[in-house]
């Protein structure tokens, strides 16, 4: 399978019930009524709670603005641009405090069952082995993010998505000023 390109500018936002924000949902896979994993980009202009979806275990991090507080049952976390992504449970209470002014922000959602899923924020270079039977996906941010699965290479646009299947495996290096990295394995 080659890499699926997702221009954020092409999904048209979606407002949120509390009227708290917006979303644009990248991709809902591997259909948008039934997924079993969804990759959004959300735009938090108020403070107020987050949704709760029971069985799903959410990835949250922030792209721009001045980050935002998350307050679960385990705490307050504190998130900024420059920070790692939060793996939190969808069933419990989330409150979303922004810091100084609206946000936007990615989310990697995956119903249980998955055996192993991860987001990592890359700051210049990461380099992975990733099992076979994974899905992986990258978000560019700011800048272009140059992937290179085994022996080939990518360029993935600013705010895009690319993901694809790696059912073989592979040793992949990603090289950005900022993106996101995600491995969704089941």
């Amino acid at each position: 399978m080659s890499w699926q390109m997702i221009p954020l500018e092409d999904v048209a936002p979606s407002p949120w019930r509390n009227g708290g924000g917006v979303t644009r949902e990248l991709i809902a896979w591997p259909t948008p009524q039934d997924w079993d994993w969804r990759i959004s980009v959300a735009q938090i202009e108020k403070n107020g709670p987050f949704s709760r979806f029971e069985g799903v275990e959410r990835w949250f991090a922030v792209l721009g603005g001045a980050g935002v507080r998350l307050t679960l049952a385990g705490g307050t976390h504190e998130m900024s641009a420059q920070g790692p992504p939060l793996r939190f449970d969808g069933d419990q209470d989330c409150a979303c405090e922004l810091i100084d002014g609206p946000t936007e922000d990615f989310n990697l959602m995956l119903k249980r069952g998955h055996t192993r899923s991860s987001m990592v924020r890359v700051l210049g270079a990461l380099d992975v082995k990733v099992q076979p039977g994974t899905r992986v996906a990258v978000y560019a941010w700011d800048e272009p993010v140059r992937v290179q699965v085994n022996r080939k290479f990518v360029t993935v646009a600013p705010h895009t998505l690319a993901w694809r299947a790696l059912a073989d495996g592979a040793s992949v290096r990603i090289e950005a000023p900022t993106a996101l990295w995600m491995e969704m394995a089941r």
